[in-house]
Formats: structure tokens, C-alpha cells, sequence
């Protein structure tokens, strides 16, 4: 959400991305999204710096902070949300693929609750406070908005639509995931405790998408393997 001041002293001014520090944010993310595939692949090596969810999920942690700090601003909205699309299908398909323990299920549980504020955030168009681990209303000059320098697009259709798809195709696959089995099966009801904590994960951003329609559909298989693959980046 824009919150437009007639002035504001207090605020520093958020600038979109020029187009020089796209490209080396888009380079150097490609490469940490490469970095944590291959760590994920190879998670039952011993040379594997991703053996446990919770290593793996610190290293995405660490790409979810750069990719919310961009700013909410045009033309820097929509690499903020194609970076988080990819990002919350990489987690979602990449978590399934360690053992649940009574250790890991806390951390997994807190990151993807951080995830759900986290598109709370860029769906409000909203900044980034990492301190509070919520997004906060982007504060501009009046005069910037009336002279048209700063506005911030909504995620359109396509998108929200893919999010929601996701994110309901997330939810299913972890409950199979927490029950122990194979993904894919049709699971019956469950009376595992874990399982009730899955109700209220990304219920934020579902009630912020609203009623759209879709069919849940499981996260892209991008971690499906444990080989260890060659991915060229491109800048």
C-alpha cells in the first residue's frame, strides 16, 4: 500500500531499481538459486552444504531477505514478485524432500510463516521490515505521485492465480509429507497434531488473494532428483 505525504522529512526517499542493479541482482540471485538447487540435490552427500531442512532453509532465507528488499516501486514490482514466485516453488517442492522430525517441523513451520507475510507484503505493495518480519506501508512524496515518477503495479490475474495455485498445491503435498508418504498417494484423515498446524499456514495471503477460482496444483518438480545438475545462468 502507497501512502502518499505532502512531505516527509522523516522518510528516506525508495527509488525503483535503475536498470544496471537489476541486472546484477537478477545475476547474483540466479547463481544462489543454483547455489541452493545443488545443495538440495546433493543433501544425502557428505560433501552436501544443505544436509538437513534447516541448513537449506537458512540458505533460502538468505534470498528471500535481497528479494524483499526491492523496492515496491515500477519498474522494480514485477522482478520482486517473479523472484518470489520462484522462490516460494523452489521451497515448496524442495521441503517435502527432507525427513519430518520433531526438530525440523518448528523451523519449517516459522519459515513458511515468515513466506506468508512476506506475500502479504509484496501483495500490499508494502516495504520490507525485517526486524519486525512484516511488511510496512511505503511512504512517498505527494508530488511524486501527482507528477506519475512513482507508482507500484498489482500483481495481475495470471499471477495471483499462480501464487494461489501454488500455495494450495504446497499445503497438500506437506500434509503428505507429514504423514510419511509417498507424495502423490491420496492421504485419508490424519489425527497427527502436526498436521492442525498446516490449517492457518498462508492463510494471510489466501484471504489477501481473495476468491479467485483455481485448481490447486503441486509446486514445479525442480528438486525432484538428487543428481547433482549443471544449470548455465544467464545474465
Amino acid at each position: 500500500m502507497m501512502n502518499a505525504e505532502a512531505s516527509a522529512p522523516s522518510h528516506s526517499k525508495i527509488h525503483s531499481l535503475s536498470p544496471k542493479q537489476e541486472r546484477r541482482l537478477v545475476a547474483f540471485l540466479d547463481k544462489e538459486f543454483l547455489e541452493l538447487t545443488r545443495g538440495y540435490k546433493k543433501r544425502s552427500s557428505p560433501t552436501s552444504h544443505l544436509p538437513t531442512l534447516d541448513t537449506y532453509l537458512q540458505a533460502a532465507q538468505r534470498i528471500l531477505g535481497l528479494i524483499l528488499q526491492i523496492p515496491p516501486i515500477d519498474p522494480s514490482t514485477s522482478l520482486r514478485i517473479q523472484l518470489l514466485l520462484r522462490l516460494t516453488n523452489d521451497v515448496l517442492t524442495c521441503i517435502p524432500g527432507y525427513p519430518p522430525n520433531s526438530d525440523n517441523l518448528p523451523i519449517a513451520m516459522d519459515w513458511l510463516d515468515d513466506l506468508d507475510q512476506s506475500w502479504v507484503a509484496v501483495l500490499q505493495a508494502q516495504v520490507w521490515n525485517p526486524r519486525e518480519r512484516l511488511g510496512e506501508d511505503l511512504v512517498v512524496d505527494a508530488e511524486d505521485v501527482a507528477g506519475g515518477g512513482v507508482k507500484s503495479t498489482p500483481m495481475n490475474t495470471t499471477e495471483r492465480t499462480r501464487l494461489k495455485s501454488l500455495l494450495l498445491g504446497g499445503v497438500a503435498t506437506l500434509e503428505e509429507w507429514l504423514e510419511g508418504k509417498p507424495i502423490g498417494v491420496n492421504r485419508q484423515q490424519a489425527d497427527d497434531d502436526e498436521l492442525d498446524g498446516l490449517n492457518d499456514i498462508f492463510s494471510n495471503t489466501l484471504e489477501e488473494l481473495g476468491g479467485l477460482g483455481v485448481i490447486a496444483l503441486e509446486p514445479e518438480e525442480l528438486c525432484s532428483t538428487d543428481v547433482d545438475v549443471d544449470v548455465d545462468v544467464d545474465d
